[in-house]
This record gives C-alpha cells, structure tokens and sequence, in this order.
C-alpha cells in the first residue's frame, strides 16, 4: 500500500536541476508581485483571456469542447449550456472562478475536494459529482485499432475515502511544518491525487483545478493570468509521458517523484515567461497597435496565428489584427502560409 510521504521522500528530490527551477520560480514571484502593483489595467485584460484559455484547454484534453464563440459566452455567462459538453464546460467555469477568488480559504481536505468536484458537475444533474468512485477504475491507453492497454491500476474504491484522507492530512501537516518548499511538494500531490484516481469521472480536470489551487495558496497566481491548462494541452505528450514514469510502482513505493515534478515546474517558468512577456507588450500603450504587432512578429521563431498575436494583446481587436498582417504583407515584412483555420504568418 503506498504511503503519503512527505517528510522523507521530499529530500530526494532536491536534484541541482530542481533547486535551479525552485529558485527561478522564487524570482519569478518577486517580479509577479510588482507587476500585479504597478500594472492593474493590464493584468485585468491578461485575467479575462486566461479564463477563456483555461476552461477551454482542461476540457478540451478530455476530448469536452464547443465552438469558440459558445466558448467565450459561456466563460463570460451571456448564454446557458445546452448540451453535455457545454454543461461541464459551465461547471469547469464556476470551479475556475472560486478557486480564483477564495484560495486562501480553501484548504486542501476531502470535504472540499469533494465540493469543488460536485460543482463541476452541477449544471449536468449527474449522480457521479461530490462523491468518491463506486466501483474500481484503471487508467488505459487507448491505440489505433480500438484495442486498450491497461497503463496504471488505481487506489481501489473502497480504499479511496481513507486514501483521500491520507494524502490530505499528510500534505497539510508538512505544508504547516515548513521543511520543504511547497513548490516542491505540489506536484507530489497532484500525482498521488491522479494514482488515486478517486472519482469516477473528472479526475483529469480536477487534478489541473487543484494544481491551481495549491499553486495560488503558495503564493504564485501566475496561473490567473496566464493558462497553466493552455501550456499542460500544448504540451500533453510529454505531460502524460512524466506521468506514466513517475506512476511505475507507485502502490509498492518505489516511484520516482522526479520527471513529473521537473514537468510540472517547467509548466510554471513556461507560464510566468509568457507572463513578463504579455505585461510588457501591454505596458507600452503609447507605441501604435500596428507597430506591437509587428513587434509580437518579430520576436516569434518560427510561425505565429491570428489567434496567438489576438492572445497576447487581447485589448487589440481583431479587425485591427488582421488590417495591420494585410499592410505587412503588402509591404514585404511577412508570408501567409497554409488556409482557413490553419493559416499562419512568418516573417520573411
């Protein structure tokens, strides 16, 4: 039976690399602070976007998704849900926005993970929301000819009440200890949390919510302006590679914590870098839309889309997005490539 360990094990993990990323992360913060300070108006667009972006990219990795434009009236609450999709879409939404703003008051135990997960589901009417798994489940990969290969067995249902709890108290007694950075033991959390596997449906989603959580209540909200469930979509193989091999013999013990918490860390240096790069694009409102731009092109390596430049200036439209790619074009700065959805732009 594997044990919630968060006193010993820890230790192992503070690896040269980690510590590097831990400390990176610490700076990060500092800077976070005085931007949140000094630049109020712009971090109020950044927030409304992340939104979008966070609803959209945890669901969507669990194949739940709609169109853009339903997308955005439902984050923004203009428009009911009227499928299933749409409805754990709104749950998704409802959760994101609490855990946004009432963080410090939510401390990781069971009874509120069980409320978190029965609001995901609230607009669905479903039976499986706020309530632990009733039969045992198994995580599976799924091939190209339909068949399924059993990757990881879970915490059995009628161990999971008391493993919940487990988990819970001894990450809350270690956090209350102060030993180890709790940097370094969220992402011990969130795997034992996916090892559990504790609800019959929404495990994924609830694994990327209570990342946030964790993250937040540390001190580092840089996943309320930037998407964390964005950055974990674009880069879902390796997410799901870490995992496997930091799941292999988990019930004995024997795992090693390491490759999911250097990917979990790496997300987070990913998103504050996006971060300090959104602020100061928005910043400098007294350069011309058109010139920022230009400017967005200019520093990207490779291809970039409508929709990547609308996402890092969200106060440019995007009528005015696609009259300045047209001057560009026109006057020789850039080459449209590929069509309709999958049309890009690179510099030449």
């Amino acid at each position: 039976m594997h044990e919630y360990d968060f006193i010993n094990r820890p230790k192992d993990l503070l690896t040269p690399e980690v510590v590097a990323l831990l400390t990176r992360l610490h700076e990060c913060r500092g800077r976070q602070d005085l931007f949140i300070e000094a630049e109020p108006d712009v971090l109020t667009a950044l927030l409304e976007v992340a939104k979008i972006q966070s609803t959209d990219a945890s669901n969507r990795i669990e194949g739940i998704f709609t169109t853009d434009e339903r997308l955005r009236a439902i984050v923004q609450e203009k428009v009911r849900p009227r499928n299933r999709n749409e409805e754990e879409i709104s749950g998704y939404r409802d959760v994101l926005a609490t855990i946004h703003e009432s963080y410090e008051y939510i401390v990781p135990r069971p009874n509120n993970i069980l409320q978190l997960h029965r609001d995901l589901y609230s607009y669905s009417g479903s039976a499986v929301g706020g309530a632990y798994k009733n039969s045992d489940n198994i995580i599976a990969e799924k091939h190209a000819d339909g068949t399924e290969t059993v990757r990881f067995r879970p915490v059995p249902a009628f161990q999971t009440a008391d493993a919940m709890q487990n988990l819970c108290t001894r990450y809350n007694e270690a956090i209350e200890a102060g030993t180890y950075d709790p940097l370094l033991l969220m992402p011990v959390f969130i795997l034992d949390f996916l090892c559990i596997h504790p609800f019959n449906d929404g495990n994924g989603r609830m694994s990327r919510l209570l990342t946030l959580l964790l993250l937040y209540r540390a001190g580092f909200i840089v996943g309320k302006y930037i998407s964390i469930e964005m950055l974990i979509a674009k880069s879902k193989d390796s997410y799901y590679e870490a995992l496997q091999e930091s799941s292999q013999d988990w019930h004995e013990n024997g795992n090693n914590y390491l490759p999911f918490l250097k990917y979990m860390l790496g997300v987070v240096v990913k998103a504050y870098n996006e971060f300090e790069d959104r602020v100061e694009y928005l910043r400098y409102r007294k350069v011309s839309k058109p010139e920022r731009i230009k400017a967005i092109i200019e520093r990207t390596a490779g291809k970039i889309t409508k929709k990547e430049i609308a996402e890092a200036c969200p106060d440019i439209s995007l009528t005015t997005i696609e009259r300045t790619l047209a001057e560009l074009m026109a006057t020789g700065f850039i080459d449209k490539i590929g069509s309709g959805r999958s049309t890009a732009y690179v510099k030449k």
